[in-house]
C-alpha cells in the first residue's frame, strides 16, 4: 500500500505555491506509506544546460569541493546547489555523459536528470522528508510525489519513488508487478539496466524504452496495459505534463480533480481537501485501462 499525489498547474500564478500544495497532499498520504517519500518538481528550465540531482549518505564530505572537482573533470561550467542529502548540479548539456560517469565513479547516486526536473527522496516520514528538502518553498509548473510502504524490497533511498530512467521523465507507482523480473531481462537485452530491486523502476524503464523506440508517451502508457502484469496505478511526469494509467482491474484506489487552475491526482480524495477551489472541481475516478494525460 502506497500513496501517490500529482499536481499539474494550468495557471502560472500558482507556480510559487506548487511545493506548498504538493507537500500538504504528500503528508496526507502518510498512513499509506510511512517508510519513505519522494517528490519530482518541474521548475525553471535550465536553457542550454542540464540539471543532475544527486544523493549522498555523507553529503558534507561528498559535496565539499565537488563543484571544482567536477568542473575540472569536464571543462568547467558547473554549479552545485546542496539540498540536505541531495544536490542539484547545473552544467552544459553536452557534458551530461561525462559528468554522470565522474559522479558515479565517486559513488554518488543519480536521482534524476533533465532540463527542468529535480527529484528528492529519502527514507523517513513524509513530513520529515518534506522538511529536510524545503519542499514547501519550491515552485514549478507541476510535480508528482509518493509515500511508500515497502512490501517487496528494502526500505532504502534508492528504493523510494519517483524513479527516473530518462531525461525529464519519472514514475511513481501504487501496486505490484508480477512480471517485473521477466521485463528486467527483456530490457537488459536492449542494454537498459535497472539499479534497484523495486518493480517501479522496471515500469519507468519500460516506458522510457518505448519512447526511445519512437512511441509517444500515450502509446508507451498504453503499452503498460498489455505488457506489464499485476495491479498498478502509474503516474508519470514529463517536461511538459503528467499522465495517469491504471491496470484493467483497477483495484488500487485513485481519484482525480480538475478545475480551471489545475489537475490533481491522489490515491485518496482527502489529499485534495486543502486545494484552492476544490469544492467546485470536477472529481472522478480514472477508468481502468485508460490513459489520461495533460501537458502544456
Amino acid at each position: 500500500m502506497c500513496g501517490i499525489v500529482g499536481l499539474f498547474l494550468k495557471q502560472d500564478a500558482l507556480r510559487p505555491k506548487l511545493g506548498d500544495m504538493l507537500t500538504d497532499m504528500l503528508i496526507t498520504m502518510t498512513d499509506r506509506g510511512p517508510d519513505s517519500a519522494g517528490i519530482a518538481i518541474y521548475g525553471e528550465e535550465a536553457e542550454g544546460s542540464v540539471k543532475i540531482t544527486i544523493q549522498s549518505d555523507t553529503p558534507d564530505a561528498d559535496f565539499d569541493g565537488l563543484e571544482a572537482a567536477l568542473g575540472a573533470a569536464i571543462g568547467g561550467g558547473v554549479t552545485v546547489k546542496p539540498v540536505n542529502t541531495h544536490a542539484v548540479l547545473v552544467l552544459p548539456v553536452e557534458k551530461e555523459t561525462d559528468a554522470i560517469a565522474f559522479l558515479e565513479s565517486k559513488g554518488l547516486r543519480i536521482m534524476g536528470v533533465g532540463t527542468s526536473m529535480e527529484i528528492y527522496k529519502e527514507v523517513g516520514l513524509p513530513k520529515d522528508v518534506a522538511a529536510r528538502f524545503g519542499l514547501r518553498e519550491m515552485g514549478g509548473s507541476h510535480g508528482i510525489g509518493h509515500t511508500r510502504m515497502a512490501t517487496e524490497s528494502a526500505v532504502t533511498t534508492m528504493g523510494a519513488h519517483p524513479f527516473s530512467t530518462a531525461d525529464d521523465q519519472c514514475l511513481v507507482h501504487n501496486g505490484s508487478l508480477s512480471n517485473h523480473n521477466q521485463m528486467r531481462r527483456k530490457l537488459a537485452k536492449k542494454g537498459i539496466f535497472t539499479k534497484s530491486e523495486n518493480d517501479t523502476e522496471v515500469g519507468a524503464a519500460y516506458i522510457s524504452s518505448r519512447i526511445a523506440d519512437g512511441a509517444t508517451l500515450g502509446e508507451a502508457l498504453e503499452g503498460t496495459i498489455s505488457d506489464l502484469d499485476g495491479f498498478f496505478t502509474f503516474v508519470t511526469g514529463t517536461k511538459n505534463g503528467f499522465g495517469v494509467v491504471r491496470d484493467p482491474i483497477a483495484c488500487k484506489p485513485a481519484v482525480m480533480a480538475e478545475t480551471d487552475d489545475y489537475v490533481a491526482f491522489a490515491s485518496e480524495y482527502r489529499a485534495f481537501a486543502d486545494l484552492p477551489g476544490i469544492e467546485a472541481a470536477r472529481v472522478w475516478e480514472p477508468e481502468p485501462a485508460t490513459v489520461y494525460f495533460w501537458e502544456r
